[in-house]
């Protein structure tokens, strides 16, 4: 059995285990979530480490049929493209359940939700079958509208839980439509990801066929996504969110999408990217520019992570956007670097409501002094936030600049300009306002992260930050080769559009019809 189902696995085990724990053994429910992300944690990292780079195929592979007559099967695999991604969102649900010690009522329901969730997330990033790949996705997304709903903090809390079931609900319904009419049009007969690129690449859609389906796919991801305008259910979301669930959704779960466009899209439908990159790019602008000055108006400390939450996914579909390799590999290594740091972020934030019962910065400030590991490890992951150097941000942005830079000169120039200065002064004005200054005396009898498992998910959250970003080798020579794929099979297609039009149209019987056209 392939470790990825191990990884994915021992997460919905403990689910199924928690069923029957009492609700009183509180130690208990926390023990059994703790020690399931923990080995999936561990296991992810050993899947990382003996990860080959530049082999042919999909490594730690397995694949069981299971609707022979549509062609799904549970197959599973990783390559460069997802490698990361897993190892991200299993280091990244191990933390976030570390840092559960916020929830205080019906806490077994919440850590049931809370593994499910990864689990599903997990799974699917490592599916290569259109339909678990989907259905494993949904199968983790609704326990973010039901912690919201019961955990979630505030008096928008309601209205929030509506708007992010409406908003993804609608993504999830538009990206399905795409999917489906992928698989119809393909006429592969299989939901097989590798086979359904593989039978594309040597029967090409036609051009209609892929300006209906990459919308689809563009939009129903996008929104996923929080691609502007499609945008403001999240940081109302996430603001109002348990921090558990903002770290697992703001860091691994939307990163979904983004996947997607890359492991498919891009691949089987290179005509029609090649259309809606241009559109894409501008609409990047809408996510880095408006998001950013959006953030700057912020005055609690969640909505202003989640602003810039939603602002980095713009640098990430720049990168998609820009069609060559140096971008994507850059969108990749971005989807890394954001999970991890969007973990940290809403992690300490909700140490910080923990403590003070609120995050508007107006009545916060000076918090360094009486919390000292959380504000240093708070300033870190602005920084962090800003691209500063020797923080994996820094790396995967600058890739996707150099990328976009090749395409896109004007919009890079834009892009650059809102990371540097907007993203520069929303995050610097955060940092005065919340650990610098004088202390209020309200905040004298505050208390800083003194027990080794309080600091354990932060300082693990930190640690990914700086091992790939001092050593992005370690994340490059993984994604190169299978990005470069990506790439390579794009322009080969868009190198040759007149095979998506030489498609022959076929009667009912398969006979080869001609085609009469007015000369």
């Amino acid at each position: 059995m392939s470790i990825l189902t191990y990884i994915a696995g021992w997460p919905l085990l403990a689910a199924l285990m928690l069923i029957v724990v009492p609700r009183n053994y509180r130690v208990i429910i926390r023990g059994i979530a703790v020690l399931a992300t923990l080995i999936s944690a561990v296991l992810a990292v050993k899947m990382f480490c003996q990860f080959v780079p530049n082999t042919n195929g999909y490594q730690f592979e397995q694949q069981i049929p299971w609707v022979d007559s549509l062609g799904i099967s549970y197959h599973v695999g990783v390559d460069g493209l997802n490698v990361g991604l897993i190892l991200m969102g299993a280091i990244v649900a191990f933390a976030a359940t570390l840092c559960s010690f916020e929830i205080q009522s019906r806490e077994k329901e919440f850590y049931i939700l809370l593994l499910v969730m990864t689990g599903g997330i997990l799974g699917a990033f490592a599916s290569l079958d259109l339909f678990f790949f989907y259905f494993l996705h949904e199968f983790a997304l609704i326990p973010t509208f039901i912690m919201i709903g019961v955990w979630g903090r505030g008096e928008k809390k309601n209205y929030a839980t509506f708007q992010i079931t409406l908003y993804l609900s609608v993504g999830a319904l538009i990206a399905l439509i795409g999917l489906i009419a992928l698989y119809l049009q393909s006429g592969a007969h299989t939901f097989d990801i590798p086979k359904l690129i593989e039978y594309v690449k040597a029967h090409p859609l036609a051009t209609d066929a892929q300006n209906f389906i990459f919308p689809l796919l563009l939009f129903g991801f996008g929104i996923l996504v929080s691609l502007w305008p499609f945008h403001s259910w999240a940081p109302l979301g996430y603001g109002v969110a348990p921090s558990p669930t903002s770290m697992i959704h703001a860091g691994v779960l939307k990163k979904f999408g983004l996947y997607g466009l890359i492991r498919i899209a891009l691949p089987m439908l290179p005509q029609a990217a090649h259309t809606w990159a241009q559109f894409l790019a501008w609409l990047c602008v809408g996510n880095i520019l408006y998001i950013g000055w959006v953030a700057m108006r912020q005055r609690d400390l969640n909505m202003l992570i989640g602003n810039s939450s939603v602002a980095h996914m713009g640098f990430i579909f720049l990168g998609i956007a820009s069609l060559n390799l140096i971008g994507v590999e850059g969108a990749v290594l971005i989807m890394i670097a954001h999970g991890f740091l969007a973990a940290l972020s809403f992690g300490l934030s909700g140490y910080i409501y923990q403590q003070t019962g609120t995050l508007q910065m107006t009545d916060l400030g000076g918090l360094c002094r009486k919390l000292p590991f959380i504000g240093t490890a708070l300033l870190m992951a602005a920084m962090a936030g800003c691209g500063l150097p020797g923080f994996a941000n820094f790396v995967g942005e600058v890739t996707v600049f150099f990328g976009a830079w090749k395409t896109f000169p004007a919009i890079t120039v834009i892009a650059l300009w809102g990371a540097l200065v907007i993203g520069g002064i929303y995050m610097t004005r955060a940092i005065r306002n919340v650990l610098h200054g004088p202390l209020p005396e309200k905040w004298n009898s505050l208390t800083d992260a003194a027990h080794v498992w309080r600091k354990l998910p932060y300082m693990l959250l930190l640690a990914s930050l700086f091992v790939f970003g001092m050593w992005p080798r370690l994340l490059t020579e993984k994604i190169n080769p299978d990005a470069e794929k990506v790439i390579s099979g794009y322009h080969l297609q868009i190198a040759t559009p007149q095979a998506a039009e030489a498609k022959p149209k076929v009667d009912s019987k398969g006979v080869p019809q001609l085609a009469l056209e007015n000369k």
